[in-house]
């Protein structure tokens, strides 16, 4: 199934909203209220009634977070010892690097946007045909193992439709539109090569905070929805920079 960034927008849009209907009730339509991110583990344990799980997935730290179709294994070898870990139907497997001590609130934005990237998938695939599904659940149930070198060469297509996808349900335009008002006037934000003048890094700073997201998560998410200039570093200028 190939969408288009629209038809995905449109999608995270039904999505949370139906969410933010059951999750927070009549309190979703209160205008006065702050911008706030979608509680993503919320969302994937009680609204879309998801397993999510921790293992240690790989040796590198490259491998973050997967979900399957159907019942299979999933397995990582490390200084030549295999291990098999059980992966279910509907259960996200999230890596343990995640739940370290003193790694918590370091890689809170990065464990919430994999959190969200994993549902994205399971939304994704129940929107796919009942042959396409059952294609996926045969492929699935079919292998003995899903190895980390499948992870790595997944189609490139799908995990970008799940990153989009992910990232719209963290960031909901509506509740970014919000958060941009509030922090920086509806502005847009000028991105000098990744550098961004003080008020415009502090705009973005306040607005990860409430989001609970990283830098890049949030460069990314309000380029696609408009709130970044991009302009070459030359032109770098900050009326608060004071030179000596």
């Amino acid at each position: 199934m190939i969408l288009s960034q629209k038809k995905i927008e449109e999608i995270a849009v039904a999505v949370t909203k139906d969410f933010n209907e059951f999750f927070f009730g009549s309190e979703t339509k209160d205008i006065r209220r702050m911008a706030r991110g979608t509680p993503i583990d919320q969302f994937a344990k009680e609204y879309l009634g998801l397993e999510v799980s921790f293992a240690h997935l790989s040796p590198d730290g490259s491998i973050c977070g997967l979900t399957a179709y159907a019942d299979t294994e999933y397995i990582t070898e490390e200084m030549g010892v295999k291990r098999t870990i059980p992966l279910r139907k509907n259960q996200i497997l999230m890596d343990t690097n995640f739940i370290q001590p003193g790694q918590v609130q370091k890689l809170c934005g990065k464990r919430r946007f994999t959190l969200a990237h994993e549902c994205a998938h399971q939304i994704l695939f129940q929107m796919e045909s009942e042959t396409a599904q059952s294609a996926y659940a045969k492929k699935y149930s079919a292998r003995t193992v899903y190895s980390l070198r499948d992870l790595k060469t997944r189609e490139d297509w799908n995990e970008w439709q799940a990153n989009v996808l992910g990232a719209a349900i963290l960031m909901p335009q509506k509740e970014i539109d919000l958060a941009m008002w509030y922090f920086a006037g509806g502005k847009k934000l000028i991105n000098y090569e990744g550098v961004f003048a003080y008020r415009d890094k502090l705009s973005l700073s306040l607005l990860c905070r409430q989001f609970a997201v990283s830098k890049s998560a949030a460069v990314i998410r309000l380029r696609h929805l408009g709130y970044i200039e991009d302009r070459p570093y030359r032109e770098y200028s900050d009326p608060l920079e004071v030179w000596a």
